[in-house]
Order: structure tokens, then sequence, then C-alpha cells
């Protein structure tokens, strides 16, 4: 596997720090992409953009839920980002799914249940052709057919309202 991407804003760094202890120890190279921004979107976007970019194979995302990590992380074209707080998920996430970017939610999870997810998540391939193929295939012609899509007064807010 090539590099891993790794990043997580403040609320996240020490399950980060042992996740890239455990990164290491499975003999994994990653880059880490920092955790002093307290925006979690912007270390989302530099990880997930690495990813999108093939700089990574995959990114693993870390914030107090996972929750804000996940849905910035899908926000990028070509990232498919899942928030897994069990072994199942993270598993079905890459077999099922092909899901290139783990989120986690630090305030919630365990260190050893944490280090067991990105183990299995790791070891988890894709397999192109399987029962899930179909499902996979149309969430990707979905975003080709709408990735400039317009869609004028959308859902977006901002601060000012």
């Amino acid at each position: 596997m090539s590099k891993v991407a790794i990043g997580c804003d403040p609320n996240a760094n020490e399950l980060k720090e042992v996740l890239k202890d455990h990164l290491s120890k499975m003999g994994v190279d990653f880059d880490d992409y920092g955790s002093d921004d307290p925006i979690y979107a912007n270390v989302a976007f530099e990880v997930v953009e690495a990813v999108a970019g093939r700089e990574h194979e995959r990114g693993i995302l870390l914030c107090s839920t996972g929750i804000g990590m996940c849905i910035a992380a899908n926000k990028v074209s070509g990232v498919y980002a899942a928030l897994c707080s069990d072994t199942y998920s993270a598993i079905r996430a890459r077999k099922s799914n092909n899901a290139n970017i783990l989120t986690f939610r630090a305030w919630l999870l365990g260190p050893e249940l944490a280090k067991e997810i990105v183990t299995k998540w790791l070891e988890s391939e894709y397999i192109p052709g399987g029962c899930s193929e179909p499902k996979i295939q149309r969430i990707y012609e979905y975003e080709r057919e709408h990735q400039n899509r317009n869609y004028g007064e959308s859902y977006v807010r901002t601060i000012d309202g």
C-alpha cells in the first residue's frame, strides 16, 4: 500500500498519535496533515485532496464525533468517506463501498477499538464485480453526471443566514 494520509482537529490529537504509532508498528507509511487547526474542514480538505490527487491511497480523519470530518471529506469529488465505529463497518466500508477515507469519533472510541478498526479497514480491499458493484457504479455515475451541476439557490448556509 502507498502512503496513508492522516489528520485531525485539536480535539482528536491524542487518538491520532495513538493511531500513528499503530500505523508505524503495522509498517504502514503515512503523512500527518496536522491537528492544530480548530476548523476541522481545513484539515479534512488537505487530507482528501491528497487522496483524490492520488498522493495517498487512503486517508484517516478524526474529530470529536467524526461527523464533521465525514461531511467535509465527502464534498471532494473522488472521495468516499465512511464514519466507522466498529470493525464490521470498517470492513464493509472497503469491501462493499470502496471507501478511501475512514473517519473517527475520537471522543467516543477507545484507543484499542480504534486500532482494530484501522487494522481491519487497511486489510480490506474492494472486490470489483461483487454484489455491490452495481450500487457503487451508480454512485460513480451520479458523481460524473452531476460534478459541475449548478443547483442555483441551493441549501448552503452561511453565518449571515
